[in-house]
């Protein structure tokens, strides 16, 4: 078996399954963005997009603290399934949503915008309920807004380093994603390793954000 796979694989699965879980959390978010009135949202929208500034390690350092056996969070989540989050796979997901969620949020976001007010009322006087008119309306119409999220938060999470080492740090088959493995190799002078995973990760995210380009231009001509 080549020696990357096991990382390959579990980077992926990594940022196939933060990925899915930011879109069904950030969708919510994204469209009370679109949609509040309310005078704290500067402070929210500054919140969210806080992981897109603040350095990796800094946001790992923390979180690491938060995720530890000896924090309330840590602690409850070790007494309810014996396992801790810190140096786990769990604790991975949960660092790459939050890190990645700036990511997804915002494109989604920014596509709700765009839907506008008018489109959804116009709903409503036809006798739509609000969640028929999300689901049918704003959905839809949001479409570019869902595939960019999805792409750049995916390409994002394979990419991540400083974060995924400071909580997870690099436990083989558990938490030594790509990037991790890239670092070792280094590390170790064997570039040609090195240089194979590299290339796989460059090749995967340009092949990601190519797609999110082609999808985003065909819906854009069908507009």
């Amino acid at each position: 078996m080549f020696p990357g796979f096991e990382p390959l694989l579990l980077t992926v699965k990594l940022a196939g399954l933060t990925t899915l879980i930011l879109l069904v959390i950030g969708t919510p978010v994204a469209w009370w963005l679109a949609n509040t009135r309310c005078k704290a949202k500067p402070v929210i929208e500054a919140v969210v997009a806080l992981p897109i500034v603040l350095p990796p390690t800094v946001l790992g350092f923390y979180l690491l603290l938060i995720l530890s056996p000896q924090s309330v969070f840590g602690s409850w989540w070790f007494e309810l399934t014996g396992q801790t989050l810190t140096f786990s796979f769990s604790g991975l997901v949960i660092a790459s949503v939050i890190y990645s969620f700036p990511f997804v949020v915002q494109p989604i976001h920014n596509a709700f915008e765009s839907v506008g007010r008018d489109m959804m009322e116009a709903a409503y006087t036809l006798g739509a309920k609000p969640v028929d008119a999300f689901f049918t309306v704003a959905v839809p119409l949001a479409k570019r807004g869902f595939i960019t999220g999805a792409v750049l938060g995916f390409a994002h999470t394979l990419g991540e380093f400083g974060v995924v080492l400071m909580v997870g740090g690099n436990i083989p088959g558990e938490t030594r994603v790509v990037s991790i493995a890239i670092y070792d190799h280094v590390e170790s002078l064997e570039y040609s390793q090195a240089h194979v995973l590299a290339g796989i990760l460059l090749v995967f995210a340009f092949a990601a954000m190519l797609l999110m380009y082609v999808l985003n231009h065909r819906l854009k001509v069908k507009l």
